[in-house]
């Protein structure tokens, strides 16, 4: 039930970002709920039992045959109890463990022996992490409704600069109350929230309790989305689980020179909902975004980028291993066919600017769409909009399209609400005036919809 409190199994292995995973299980307990820690003995090094013992007032699983134990087989006991099991900060060694079946110590047994739902946070080397064999490891735990929080970019311990870095761990908290979304989170005014330590108000000692705070605030929001939760368990629906998404969103700025470019009025609001409302889903979501004025939803790895190009490289490079690409982006159809090394002087008279045509992202990436994968493209029109829609599903072979009219009040460009249309090739779906998460909800409905037939 979801008033009954929550028991989090957090799995720690031998990576340097372990010492992370003590604010991990700080934030969680302050949250009201019961964190369980397996520590592998890799991890061991890096951190020691005491500290999370300390931290979670319960005790640390380290040793499988260990005596000093009640009269219970404890990795089993600890399975059962478990709502969610979270690998963080998870090595490339325990993630080929647990995707080949290997259960060799304390740690990997009691995961082998976890039924509820699980997430892994990789943390490792750059190389690593893209590793073929790692990627093949995480595709096919993914398979078996494994979720994964993408690791972020940046300065590693070992001094490479690249992805592989633990995922923030106001994010991952945040992805987990979500999911979980106890008696403390669904009721905002609970005292669960506070930080009862004095003294401790460093940036860095707040930044979990400050998105544990903003994850409490969405709770009547997110109550108000019935569309994609289940009324039974509070928890939003999990259709999604092991699938990854890659979403485009924002619009696409094209050089005329380095001061001026052409752009259009798209606000990233719409693909920002749907990688929202995807993740929540269960989705592994990469997001591909022009620039844009708002933060990306916690959990999503974020591709940043500024031209047609830049957006047509990205999503090619994330394509071959993506499930189901949603292109919300409002991408440029033509660019300046020469960008001018230097500002361009005003003059007097007209000027022309000669254009030339940009990748067409979705006409190209049909040619290279396998078996099983699924694709939504939009379409904005001023008019004739499902006519002109439905020419562009066939022409760019699309499995959906979400047909968008900017004629209509309150939808469109910058507005937090949308009235949307969704086209298959069998049928036409017209959505009301509503918000545009409850619109990307509903998209998603249609798309789980789609692939289950």
């Amino acid at each position: 039930m979801l008033g009954d409190k929550k028991n989090v199994l957090l799995v720690v292995s031998g990576s340097i970002a372990a010492y992370k995973a003590a604010d991990i299980a700080r934030n969680l307990v302050k949250a009201g709920i019961s964190v369980t820690v397996s520590l592998t003995a890799n991890g061991a090094k890096f951190i020691t039992p005491i500290t999370f013992e300390t931290l979670t007032a319960s005790k640390c699983l380290v040793d499988t045959f260990d005596r000093s134990f009640k009269f219970d087989v404890e990795h089993i006991s600890a399975a059962k109890a478990a709502d969610l099991c979270v690998i963080a900060p998870a090595s490339a060694n325990i993630i080929g463990k647990i995707a080949s079946g290997i259960a060799d110590d304390m740690a990997t047994t009691t995961i082998m022996a976890c039924t509820c739902p699980k997430i892994i946070a990789p943390a490792m080397n750059t190389a690593m992490y893209d590793n073929p064999i790692v990627q093949d490891n995480m595709a096919r735990l993914r398979k078996y409704g494994y979720r994964f929080i993408a690791p972020a970019e940046g300065l590693l311990a070992c001094g490479d600069v690249g992805r592989g870095k633990l995922a923030p761990v106001e994010a991952i908290c945040a992805y987990i109350l979500d999911l979980l979304k106890t008696d403390a989170f669904a009721d905002p005014d609970s005292d669960k929230y506070a930080d009862h330590e004095t003294g401790d108000n460093t940036p860095e000692a707040n930044a979990g309790a400050d998105a544990l705070t903003a994850c409490k605030d969405n709770v009547e929001a997110d109550k108000a989305v019935a569309v994609g939760s289940d009324e039974d368990t509070g928890l939003k629906k999990q259709d999604l689980a092991g699938r990854r998404v890659l979403v485009t969103a924002g619009p696409t700025q094209e050089a005329i020179d380095p001061v001026r470019y052409i752009t259009n009025h798209s606000s990233g609001k719409m693909g920002y909902a749907i990688a929202e409302a995807a993740r929540k889903r269960g989705a592994e979501v990469v997001l591909v975004s022009g620039q844009v004025a708002i933060s990306p939803p916690e959990g999503v790895k974020l591709v940043s980028v500024v031209s047609a190009q830049d957006m047509a490289e990205a999503v090619f490079e994330h394509f071959e291993t993506t499930d189901i690409l949603v292109m919300a982006a409002a991408v440029a159809d033509y660019r300046p066919a020469e960008v001018a090394d230097q500002k361009i002087k005003k003059k007097d008279g007209d000027m022309v600017i000669r254009l030339a045509r940009t990748t067409d992202i979705l006409g190209t990436i049909a040619g290279k769409k396998k078996e099983g994968q699924f694709i939504c493209g939009f379409s904005m029109e001023t008019e004739n909009l499902l006519e002109n829609s439905r020419k562009k599903l066939e022409k760019k072979k699309l499995d959906m399209i979400a047909a968008n009219s900017i004629a209509e009040p309150g939808a469109g460009f910058a507005h937090d609400t949308n009235k949307i249309t969704i086209i298959t090739k069998d049928s036409e779906l017209s959505l009301p005036l509503i918000s545009k998460l409850e619109t990307a909800d509903r998209i998603l409905d249609a798309i789980v919809a789609e692939i289950s037939e």
